[in-house]
């Protein structure tokens, strides 16, 4: 398939250097938390769990094929020696191949409703944000977006916020669940109860697809 404009690339950017994404054979939109201004601005909230957010609710339903959304320095996370012309590359074969939801990173998670296992206390992130040392919400922000038991488990194949999905995925929400998952990561503006690290753990989730899952009163 021609991937460009099947294909648009979304980026969450702080003030990470972002002249990579010119490698990436597709539209790109890059939003800047960085505190300068721009078309593409946004307030450094919610981490790129907001970002995405805020991007899926401004488009919708107006959405290119895929949409691949990435962190502004997504290499760290992917397999080693993937440059931005490596990842382009997987891009298009998963678009190729058709694929309606696909991780992008080098590993996958399991995590049980606090997200544990997790490394939240790590020693070495003390203090990078509000939420250190907290468990993850993973099972109180599905309980809020979805119907039904919250699973005991959760299977993650797109951490590090780094993914791609089909248009018709994005669409089997409706709006309105997306503009409560948006309240959701606004609501915990600096992640102090990581809520935008539960998102991370979601997404599979959120574009699997299950219309069974999506709430009546979340239509528009």
């Amino acid at each position: 398939m021609d991937a460009s404009p099947g294909i648009e690339c979304v980026v969450a950017r702080y003030a990470e250097d972002v002249s990579w994404t010119a490698a990436l054979g597709c539209p790109v939109v890059v939003y800047d938390k960085s505190g300068a201004p721009g078309p593409h601005a946004l307030p450094n909230v919610g981490r790129e769990s907001h970002t995405y957010l805020h991007h899926i609710v401004a488009r919708y339903p107006d959405f290119a094929d895929y949409t691949a959304f990435v962190q502004g320095d997504p290499f760290r996370h992917l397999p080693p020696g993937m440059d931005a012309a490596g990842l382009w590359e997987r891009i298009r074969q998963n678009a190729r191949l058709g694929a309606p939801f696909a991780g992008l990173a080098w590993f996958k998670l399991k995590c049980d409703r606090l997200g544990r296992p997790h490394d939240m206390a790590d020693p070495a992130r003390a203090g990078a944000w509000a939420g250190f040392g907290k468990d993850i919400p993973v099972g109180a922000v599905y309980a809020a977006l979805f119907p039904g038991p919250v699973p005991e488990t959760f299977l993650t194949p797109a951490p590090a916020g780094l993914f791609m999905v089909g248009r018709e995925r994005i669409l089997a929400r409706p709006l309105g669940f997306y503009r409560k998952a948006l309240a959701l990561a606004e609501a915990d503006p600096g992640d102090a109860d990581n809520t935008g690290h539960a998102f991370e753990r979601l997404w599979n989730v959120i574009f699997n697809g299950r219309t069974d899952l999506n709430r009546p009163d979340a239509a528009d």
